[in-house]
C-alpha cells in the first residue's frame, strides 16, 4: 500500500514512521510512505503556498495551485483516495480504517493556517476525514494517526491476526480487561475465572466485561449494536455484580 503525504513539514514524519509496528511494516515493504512538500510546486519566487482570504478575515488560506500540481505529480495506483484532513470531515473510526485499508493508495492533504481554498475541497479531494471535534495546528497529527491505524490492519503487520478481531470497536464493543503475572500485586488479585483454565467460562466473563465496560463508558456504541438475549442477561448480571444493591426494577 502506498501513502503520499502532502505537507509543509515533511520532517514531522521522520521519527514516528521509523519506530514500532509501523516502522517494521515500512521496512518490510508492507506499505510505503512518501512526503511531498506543496511549497516545491509554488510558482512565485517566494514559494508562497498561502494568501489572504477573499472577502476579508483573519489568517491565511492555502492556495489551490501548489496542491493540485503536487497531486498531479504523484504516481497513481487504483483504487486511490485523496483525503483532506479537516475538522469538518468524516470522523475517523475503526470502520473507516478498515475501509481505507482496502485501498491501494491514500493521498493525505495536510492543512495549515485557516485551511484550504474551497476548490481543493470540492475538486481535488475525494474524501474529508476528521480526528475529532477539536482543532489542531495542522493536518500532520491526523495523517499520522490515520497511517498508523491503517498500516496495522494490513496483512503481515500484526503477527497474530486473531488479536485484531478481539480489539475495541471491532465487534461494536470496548475491549475486556487484560491481566498478566503476578496473580496478586500489592493485594490486588487477578479475577479467579482467568486462572481457572475453563475456556468457556473465561470467554463468557470477557464478553460480560466488554458489555459492562461499553455500557459504562460508551453507551452510544451499544445504541448502535442490538444485543442478543444472552448478551442482555450478561450485561444485567455484570451490572448487578458491580452494584449489588440495584433491585430488579432498576435493572
Amino acid at each position: 500500500m502506498r501513502f503520499d503525504i502532502l505537507t509543509l513539514f515533511p520532517e514531522f514524519f521522520e521519527t514516528p514512521l521509523r519506530i514500532g509496528l509501523v516502522g517494521k511494516a515500512l521496512q518490510q515493504g508492507i506499505a510505503e510512505v512518501h512526503c511531498t512538500n506543496p511549497r516545491d510546486f509554488a510558482t512565485d519566487k517566494h514559494r508562497r503556498v498561502d494568501d489572504e482570504p477573499y472577502g476579508g478575515g483573519v489568517g491565511m488560506v492555502l492556495k489551490p495551485e501548489p496542491f493540485f500540481a503536487a497531486v498531479a505529480s504523484l504516481p497513481r495506483l487504483d483504487p486511490c483516495e485523496i483525503i483532506l484532513l479537516t475538522p469538518q470531515g468524516q470522523p475517523l473510526n475503526q470502520a473507516l480504517l478498515q475501509e481505507l485499508a482496502q485501498k491501494a493508495q491514500l493521498i493525505l492533504l495536510c492543512g495549515q493556517y485557516e485551511g484550504f481554498d474551497e476548490r481543493i475541497r470540492q475538486y481535488l479531494a475525494t474524501r474529508e476525514v476528521s480526528l475529532g471535534d477539536f482543532v489542531l495546528t495542522g493536518g500532520e497529527i491526523p495523517a499520522l494517526a490515520l497511517i498508523n491505524g491503517v498500516v496495522r490492519l494490513l496483512p503481515g503487520t500484526v503477527g497474530k491476526v486473531d488479536s485484531l478481531k478481539r480489539e475495541s470497536f471491532e465487534a461494536g464493543l470496548l475491549d475486556y480487561p487484560q491481566y498478566t503475572r503476578p496473580p496478586e500485586f500489592q493485594g490486588y488479585k487477578v479475577p479467579p475465572v482467568l486462572l481457572s483454565g475453563d475456556h468457556q467460562a473465561i470467554a463468557r466473563w470477557r464478553l460480560q466485561q466488554q458489555l459492562v465496560r461499553t455500557w459504562q463508558r460508551r453507551p452510544d456504541l451499544l445504541a448502535k449494536r442490538p444485543l442478543t438475549a444472552e448478551e442482555q442477561q450478561l450485561l444485567v448480571e455484570g451490572l448487578a455484580e458491580q452494584h449489588p444493591r440495584v433491585n430488579e426494577a432498576e435493572k
